[in-house]
């Protein structure tokens, strides 16, 4: 064998490896953003509850 020759690949065999590796490459998932609305809303009740019994206490004194 001389030094010149270069070993045989087999194209499709490489495609194929390749495309299994994808095919069984099972990364997690990323974690589902948790949305931010419930606090936005909660927060905004909390206010208005207070602005509220602030409101009826100023007015009954």
């Amino acid at each position: 064998m001389s030094q010149n020759e270069e070993p045989k690949m087999d194209p499709a065999g490489s495609t194929q490896m390749f495309r299994r590796f994808v095919a069984e490459n099972n990364e997690p998932e990323a974690a589902p953003k948790r949305p931010v609305t419930p606090y936005v809303l909660a927060g905004i009740g909390v206010v208005v509850a207070i602005g509220i019994i602030v409101a009826v206490v100023l007015a009954w004194s």
